[in-house]
């Protein structure tokens, strides 16, 4: 089992990019015809627009060229109108999934936001160059404009065009973003710095790039998460491999694991089997909050301890691959629906990450073989980048995130050429072993929650949401209070996030 083979995503928000190998109103913007929509979704309304966005924003195709150009599909917060010319804006930078999906799970801005626009990410969801998503990925050279630079440039375009129709030149522009949003938040600041006067970027890892941090780092924390809750639990875990291997080479060996773990077709593999449950394991680290939630899949609180008490709890007698079943059952069937699983279901459309993993976002992934409850395993560049080929055509180049957004001897740079950029992180997310951990500078802001797990900061509020994040969350609204009062200045128009609500039209 290879830890690359399907990397877990990087929750993000909302405009999109992917799985690895080895072990990833006024009037607004557009065409003369906009097509608009109404929604709600997780209880907050918006509209749904499409803005006629280049496909290549660093070249000059001709102009008889039809695919220069494609419908981005951007949602804008309906809430009683635009906050008025000057009003801050609220810009939440879109993922690797659908927008629906991220949009009701990222409460903290919608809650908060004076305004709030929010772009799919090109290749997710209904933002697809080329007219289909079969045309989008049917190659490498169709595939080719699917990078985090164009993204930051659908960006850059789509927020001065929204201003300059809504006579909003003046108007601040904060952005948001968690996860894979969340670096594309942070990576916006930086390089477009007049665009927008600040970053919330959480539970972003920034720094999960060549040897910048260990690259067993992520996988250990997972496996840190239910050593905490129980060694019973992580060992039962860590001895299931070698019993799944044994399963399968066994006669019909295979046949038998598809009926233990009630999937729907019999695996071909058992790196299939492999990787769903690593899959759990690392998403369930990911979204082990203290309160329920639906953001991955509907879960309880506390998920992990869940997942290992069902573990601990099966009758003496009970097989090591039972136990690990009733445990990974929680995961993929809490609701107690699902009649079978299918290891290919894609609920979320992200599967442009895999174009994107083989590319330029190349995060190294191991086992450790001490402090992990997975088998061993080092990184092998050259299978990875095997893999890449075979998938895509093209070969990765793991180097190109440092050098056009930086990351090595990052307190250094961010100190000197940065600014308002907050960097949440929870302890309990694994993305955190590559996030930003401690502040840097007056105004590049480190918030790190203990308890906390993925970009749980940006969740929608909650009766039952614990003191601490309760005060994490004002403690970030009063930082970006900070900001947008710096930027009005003199005007004397000060933004009180106690106000924020009252004031919000989202």
């Amino acid at each position: 089992m290879h830890p690359l083979h399907r990397l877990p995503l990087l929750v993000v928000v909302l405009l999109l990019p992917a799985a690895a190998w080895g072990l990833a109103p006024p009037r607004f913007p557009g065409s003369s015809h906009p097509r608009a929509r109404a929604n709600a979704v997780g209880g907050y309304e918006y509209e749904t627009r499409y803005f006629r966005q280049r496909l290549d924003h660093f070249s000059f195709p001709g102009v008889e060229d039809d695919d220069a150009f494609f419908q981005q599909r951007y949602l804008v917060g309906r809430g009683g109108g635009w906050a008025g010319r000057g009003g801050p804006i609220f810009f939440y930078c879109g993922n690797e999934g659908d927008i629906a999906w991220f949009a009701a799970n990222s409460g903290l801005v919608w809650e908060a936001a004076p305004r709030l626009a929010a772009l799919v990410h090109r290749y997710y969801g209904e933002s697809m160059p080329f007219g289909s998503k079969a045309k989008a990925y049917n190659n490498s050279k169709s595939l080719a404009y699917l990078t985090t630079e164009q993204a930051l440039a659908d960006f850059a375009v789509l927020l001065a065009d929204l201003k300059r129709n809504l006579s909003a030149e003046g108007s601040p522009v904060v952005l948001f973003g968690g996860s894979y949003g969340g670096m594309l938040a942070a990576w916006m600041r930086l390089k477009y710095p007049h665009i927008a006067v600040g970053a919330l970027a959480s539970s972003s890892p920034i720094l999960q790039f060549e040897d910048i941090v260990p690259s067993a780092i992520f996988y250990d924390l997972v496996s840190d998460d239910f050593r905490r809750e129980s060694i019973s639990c992580f060992q039962t875990i860590k001895e299931s491999w070698k019993a799944l291997d044994d399963q399968a080479n066994g006669e019909d060996g295979l046949l038998k694991l598809s009926k233990t773990f009630h999937l729907c077709q019999t695996l071909k593999t058992s790196e299939e089997l492999s990787d769903w449950l690593s899959s759990a394991y690392s998403y369930l680290a990911m979204v082990d909050y203290p309160i329920p939630s639906e953001f991955l899949m509907p879960l309880p609180a506390n998920p992990i301890k869940e997942v290992c008490r069902k573990i601990d709890s099966q009758p003496e007698g009970t097989s090591t691959l039972e136990r690990i079943y009733a445990g990974v059952n929680v995961y993929y069937n809490y609701t107690g629906t699902v009649g079978c699983f299918d290891l290919n279901d894609d609920p979320h459309g992200m599967g442009g990450w895999d174009w994107q993993a083989c590319t330029e976002m190349v995060m190294p992934m191991s086992y450790s073989e001490d402090r992990s409850m997975f088998p061993p395993y080092k990184f092998d560049y050259a299978s990875y980048a095997e893999g890449c080929i075979n998938s895509f055509g093209v070969k990765p180049r793991p180097r190109w995130i440092s050098t056009e957004f930086g990351g090595h001897d990052i307190a250094t740079v961010l100190e000197k050429f940065g600014s308002n950029i907050i960097f949440f992180n929870g302890l309990l997310d694994p993305w955190s072993g590559g996030g930003v951990l401690k502040n840097i500078s007056e105004s590049i802001i480190a918030i790190v929650a203990p308890l906390g797990a993925h970009h749980i900061d940006l969740r929608p509020a909650t009766p039952e949401d614990p003191d601490w994040l309760v005060s994490l969350r004002e403690s970030e609204l009063k930082i970006i209070s900070g900001w947008l009062s710096d930027y009005y200045g003199a005007r004397g128009a000060l933004f009180q996030p106690g106000a924020l609500k009252d004031s919000s039209a989202c």
